[in-house]
C-alpha cells in the first residue's frame, strides 16, 4: 500500500487540548511521561506490528524521524498498541527502521487513541494536543515537517 495519496492535513489542526499525564515505557524499561516532555514537541504514533496501514506508513515516519530526529525540541514516541515494546522494537529493527518504541503504561484517553490504528497525535511544547489523525498518512510531506519545526520554535 502506498501512502502518497494520504497527506496529513496540518491546515485543519485541532483546538489545543490539554492532556492528562500519560506515561510510556521503552524496550529497555525506561519510563517517560508527557509532563516530563513539556517544552518539547511530541509526535506520538499508536501502531501495531499486525496492522497493515501502520506498516504502510512506517517508512514515512522513519524518514520524518531521520529528518527531524536531531532537533532536540522534537520527540518521537512510537506507541506499540499491544504493550510489548521489546517485540515491537525487534520488529522495527528487522525492517531497518530506527524509531523509538514505547508502550503506554497508564490509561490513554479515548480522545487521544480510541483503538483505531494507526493514530497519530502531536503535542505542542505546552503539552497540548494540537494535531490528531486516525488512519494512514504520508509523513514525508514537507508541510508536515515544517509544521513540526514551527511548533518546536514557538
Amino acid at each position: 500500500m502506498k501512502t502518497g495519496l494520504f497527506q496529513p492535513d496540518v491546515s485543519s489542526t485541532i483546538k489545543p487540548v490539554q492532556l492528562p499525564d500519560i506515561s510510556f515505557r521503552d524496550a529497555q524499561g525506561q519510563t517517560v511521561s508527557l509532563s516530563g516532555l513539556r517544552g518539547k514537541v511530541v509526535f506520538i504514533n499508536f501502531w501495531a506490528t499486525w496492522c497493515p496501514p501502520c506498516l504502510a506508513e512506517m517508512p514515512a515516519i522513519n524518514t520524518l524521524h531521520q529528518k527531524l530526529g536531531s532537533n532536540k525540541n522534537i520527540v518521537f514516541l512510537m506507541a506499540d498498541a499491544d504493550g510489548k515494546p521489546q517485540q515491537a522494537l525487534l520488529f522495527l529493527q528487522n525492517k531497518q527502521y530506527d524509531l523509538p518504541v514505547y508502550a503506554a503504561i497508564t490509561a490513554v484517553p479515548a480522545n487521544v487513541a480510541d483503538g483505531t490504528l494507526p493514530t497519530t497525535v502531536v503535542l505542542n511544547k505546552r503539552g497540548e494536543m494540537v494535531y490528531h489523525h486516525q488512519g494512514v498518512a504520508d509523513y514525508t510531506n514537507d508541510k508536515f515537517a515544517a509544521y513540526l519545526q514551527q511548533l518546536s520554535v514557538e
